[in-house]
């Protein structure tokens, strides 16, 4: 009989085949989000080992289905060829109890289990990959904020140089614009080297490599929508976490069945010939060897199956409340990201645009000092990392909330 895990197999074959190509030369593109989440579903080597864990139960199902072997024994009495006799003996093994159907029961349930945790961790592949790249997005965007910054010190520098020489201002405050100049060339050099950290993040679900590594940035920042609390909550029952609780759950179960059977003792026939002296004839020789369960009848071990299927029943609904607490707290970090994105995208940056322009402009004119140059650029300047933050926030807030629910979340929530 042959027992198979076929889409489970057939998936990890694929993943096998494809990772024989270089993930670096994939990479050197630009990529897209779609493309960063194929190569870490193709290459992530923790999915790769899961994928090991599949393929390795195939061969645990098929020796669970292996009947137990018979044994040939010989034996030979006397030393004189006219008082010899010899003795062949075949004995067959029966297991009785249903044990092998059991076993097989047992080993079908833990390669479910393996594929199961492979499903569960492609969903958090995907999830992190998704956060990763919006990071990256926006270390993108900060960065070319802070080079931007530079640029407007620069000038600020160079307005209130002119302003020294023609002795309306005094050479403090160029001091003064000199070293904001330098405090916005440091962030940018932050903003650099958070890029970097960023890109090997995102390279490292792939096991790639993050120098040259190039993103598509969306033509426009989006955010993800906000789907209702009670319609996620009602997907937790097909959560890969759920899912993986319920298979765990019917694993113990099936090994209670298994231990049960291994309280009926199994029979041993045996089937040989006998032959005594140089002329005898030869004899048939019929038995039966049944093990008597007098001191051992498995009690432990059916006790002990029994008791952790209690704990994978406390286990299962321990991951339901952990999974319902961890939804709720994406749900909410993603509300609260959109929120924030709004207000300052409709409140907070157009002012500090306005501002930050209207003083530069003035301060060039001789209307404004260059403490208010510097304290609007300041302002805008933590205006804008604000909206990225709470942009890459909420990218990573739904990726949680894909990560919990798997790829259904994945699909209604593009």
């Amino acid at each position: 009989m042959k027992h198979r895990l076929t889409p489970y197999l057939a998936a990890f074959a694929f993943a096998v085949a494809s990772a024989c190509l270089p993930p670096a030369a994939l990479a050197a593109q630009p990529l897209t989000l779609d493309a960063a989440i194929g190569l870490a579903l193709r290459y992530n080597p923790a999915l790769r080992a899961a994928g090991q864990e599949v393929a390795a139960q195939q061969g645990a199902l098929a020796q669970a289905g292996a009947r137990p072997n018979p044994e040939l024994e010989l034996l030979r009495e006397g030393e004189r060829s006219d008082n010899r006799t010899l003795t062949a003996l075949l004995t067959i093994p029966v297991e009785l109890g249903g044990k092998r159907a059991a076993r097989i029961d047992a080993a079908r349930q833990e390669g479910q289990l393996a594929a199961l945790a492979l499903n569960a961790e492609q969903a958090r592949v995907r999830a992190d990959v998704i956060a990763a790249f919006h990071d990256v997005v926006a270390a993108l965007a900060r960065e070319r904020m802070a080079q931007e910054l530079v640029h407007l010190a620069g000038r600020a520098l160079d307005a209130a140089g002119k302003r020294v020489d023609a002795g309306t201002l005094s050479p403090v405050e160029q001091t003064r614009a000199r070293v904001a100049q330098g405090g916005a060339r440091i962030e940018a050099l932050q903003a650099a080297r958070a890029l970097e950290a960023a890109r090997f993040q995102l390279a490292a679900l792939w096991a790639g490599e993050a120098r040259g590594l190039v993103v598509v940035e969306p033509h426009a920042v989006t955010l993800p929508a906000l789907p209702s609390l009670d319609r996620l909550l009602a997907q937790l029952d097909t959560a890969p976490g759920m899912r993986q609780a319920g298979a765990n759950l019917m694993h113990r179960q099936a090994l209670v069945r298994l231990e049960q059977a291994r309280r009926t003792p199994d029979v041993n026939v045996i089937v040989g010939a006998q032959r005594e002296g140089p002329d005898a004839r030869n004899r048939t020789v019929l038995g039966l060897s049944v093990p008597l369960p007098l001191f051992n009848r498995n009690d432990g071990a059916v006790l002990d199956a029994l008791r952790r299927v209690d704990k994978a029943q406390d286990e299962q609904a321990a991951q339901g409340a952990r999974l319902r607490a961890e939804l709720g707290q994406a749900h909410a970090r993603l509300a609260t990201a959109l929120a924030e994105c709004a207000l300052i995208a409709t409140e907070i940056l157009p002012g500090a645009q306005d501002a930050q322009r209207a003083a530069s402009r003035g301060f060039e004119l001789g209307k404004f000092g260059l403490i208010d140059v510097l304290d609007a650029q300041r302002v805008l300047a933590q205006s804008t990392y604000q909206y990225l933050n709470a942009v890459a926030e909420s990218h990573r807030a739904q990726a949680d909330i894909a990560r919990l629910l798997g790829q259904a979340a994945v699909q209604e929530n593009p």
